[in-house]
């Protein structure tokens, strides 16, 4: 995924759907979300001290890492400013004190300091992962890990099958009750039957000195994620 595509995609399938992200996700993955960040929870090292959260959202993730190590900093990174005002929101009203968000590509936002972890939920079909996991490398301490979660395409046909009527009933139902959905609805199964992100990604993991890289499908195979600890 290029630099201009993935930000282009970004910016032409969300516009105006921040206020319904959170309901949204969880119709559009039939629950399913829950339990996948979850699993990435899990993945998170113990005592971490500072976490990144790159494509943050309206801080679904980083609100549920905030909570669960109330001792550590996490930072969230959001592309667009609709979704990061709506976090930003979200967190003064829940009274967090150990989370904070940033504007910008998560590919261009590189922090000083070491980090014990970078997270990431529906960032890889978008992004320039080489990069991504370039600076990764950089901002993370010796023995830090990377997650990355998005949707895969699944190779049984009977799951690919089922993966699309979802879809086909999003597009008919659910662009009449959310048209400001449609575009997602309609393109965003193609982009997950063309995206390799999970290859790209354990190729520039391998590449950048990261090992102990352990790729996760679930759920039929929609859902997959990316774990690697880096040693310098």
């Amino acid at each position: 995924m290029t630099i201009q595509s993935g930000a282009a995609l970004v910016h032409r399938f969300f516009p105006g759907t921040g206020s319904n992200y959170d309901y949204m996700v969880n119709l559009a993955t039939a629950g399913f979300d829950i339990w996948w960040k979850r699993k990435i929870l899990e993945k998170i090292p113990p005592f971490p001290a500072r976490i990144i959260d790159q494509a943050s959202g309206t801080g679904i993730l980083a609100f549920k890492i905030a909570r669960r190590f109330p001792s550590s900093r996490v930072i969230g990174i959001e592309l667009r400013e609709e979704y990061l005002n709506i976090a930003k929101e979200k967190n003064r009203a829940f009274g967090l004190n150990n989370v904070e968000f940033i504007l910008g590509r998560a590919e261009d936002v590189t922090l000083k300091g070491r980090f014990d972890c970078i997270t990431s939920s529906y960032l890889g079909k978008y992004a320039e992962l080489e990069v991504l996991i370039q600076n990764a490398k950089k901002m993370l301490r010796e023995g830090g890990v990377v997650i990355v979660h998005d949707f895969s395409y699944p190779e049984n046909r009977l799951y690919s099958g089922l993966l699309w009527l979802h879809f086909k009933m999003l597009q008919v139902i659910g662009s009449r009750k959310y048209p400001t959905w449609k575009t997602i609805f309609y393109e965003l199964p193609g982009l997950i039957r063309r995206t390799r992100w999970v290859t790209e990604l354990v190729n520039s993991l391998e590449m950048n000195e990261f090992s102990l890289i352990e790729v996760e499908t679930h759920t039929m195979g929609i859902s997959t994620i990316v774990s690697a600890k880096l040693h310098k």
